[in-house]
């Protein structure tokens, strides 16, 4: 499960398969430095992203 306080880098690197739902979400971001170290709810607030909807959706991408 996917959770707001989890860091990018970590996310994508456990979950490749997750980069789309980024994408689809706002957060094109994914390849950047600051997402090595920033929690999802961190690069959320900066980019102007519902962080509970991006979550919702990296969660719903897991389990399809």
């Amino acid at each position: 499960m996917i959770t707001k306080d989890m860091v990018i880098g970590d996310v994508i690197s456990e979950h490749p398969e997750l980069v789309r739902a980024f994408f689809a979400n706002g957060m094109m971001c994914i390849g950047c430095p600051a997402s090595q170290g920033e929690s999802i709810e961190q690069a959320s607030m900066v980019h102007g992203i519902d962080t509970d909807q991006l979550v919702n959706a990296l969660n719903e991408a897991l389990e399809a």
